[in-house]
């Protein structure tokens, strides 16, 4: 039977500690209320920008019909009648994401793979950084750099080439998402567990085969995840292709002609004076929830492919 002078001296004791659970209980609900605040905001800010694309291209939709708007192939919004068909648009910036996967998509795993499995420390610490500099380019130099420079180059092979045209906003596109691709590549090679790598060589493989049926097919997940992301980043890219790519807004295929993007047509639009009470206004948000919904539509792919190929090691 403890005493009483027992019992005080734990009661003591206890009372510190007790304060401390009670303190840190304090900062970890503000630390867990805090970052729900911050995950609220970015919902919130998502909800938003839904609501605004969906009000204030209603007006837009009531006077001309999806069927119209989705398969015309015609797009002069200021010519008397007015033409609404997206097809141009739609097919311009595919054209730009297309061309600009085929540069960036390769280029980046090469990069990556050349990076993360053959380059000595002191290369890749050189190497990385230069080619991360190119993500801090502005867009509108690389606008400038495809046209006064790669379009001059282009003409040597293609001479009837136009001076603004989709193959070098592609070109220039490309480059610009390079360091994402390359990036994100090399993080999901360097996730693959290097017991991996050693029970292939282990076996006899060599640093080709370890690479290529190892440790590419391990981190697919994240590659094609990149792939995505750098394509979605392409597929919303204004100034380089407003520049570079032109601003006319005809349906082709030929990547030497000069066409026109949804995010170049709202930026050649919004730069001018606009008329609230006509259709070119409320054109622009049509236009602007077209592009949320391709880009939305390509994180969902995106998801699929990461749950789809994802690779849980112990």
């Amino acid at each position: 039977m403890p005493t009483t002078a027992q019992q005080t001296i734990v009661a003591v004791a206890e009372k510190p500690w007790r304060r401390s659970l009670g303190a840190r209980g304090i900062r970890q609900g503000i630390v867990r209320w805090f970052c729900f605040a911050a995950a609220l905001v970015s919902v919130a800010t998502t909800f938003g920008i839904v609501t605004v694309l969906l009000t204030q291209s209603w007006p837009f939709f009531q006077h001309v019909s999806l069927a119209s708007f989705f398969g015309g192939t015609v797009w002069k919004p200021t010519t008397s009648p007015p033409s609404f068909g997206i097809l141009p648009l739609i097919t311009g910036t595919l054209m730009i994401t297309v061309g600009a996967g085929l540069v960036a998509l390769p280029l980046g795993l090469l990069s990556a793979i050349f990076m993360s499995e053959y380059a000595p420390k002191r290369v890749r610490g050189i190497l990385k950084p230069a080619l991360e500099l190119l993500a801090g380019i502005p867009t509108v130099v690389y606008g400038y750099f495809g046209l006064f420079f790669v379009t001059p180059l282009l003409r040597h092979v293609l001479p009837s080439i136009q001076s603004s045209n989709a193959l070098s906003g592609a070109v220039v596109v490309g480059i610009m998402i390079l360091p994402l691709v390359s990036s994100l590549c090399e993080d999901a090679l360097a996730a693959v567990p290097r017991a991996l790598r050693e029970g292939a060589y282990g076996l006899g493989s060599t640093k080709m085969e370890v690479t290529t049926r190892i440790v590419v097919p391990a981190a697919l997940s994240g590659i094609m995840a990149s792939f995505i992301l750098a394509l979605s980043r392409a597929l919303g890219e204004t100034m380089a292709v407003t520049l570079a790519a032109g601003a006319n807004p005809q349906l082709t295929l030929n990547p030497a002609k000069s066409i026109e993007t949804m995010t170049a047509y709202i930026v050649n639009t919004s730069k001018g004076d606009i008329s609230t009470t006509g259709l070119v206004f409320p054109s622009l948000f049509a236009v602007g929830a077209t592009l949320f919904a391709i880009t939305m539509v390509m994180n969902l792919i995106a998801q699929r492919l990461v749950k789809r190929f994802r690779q849980v090691y112990a």
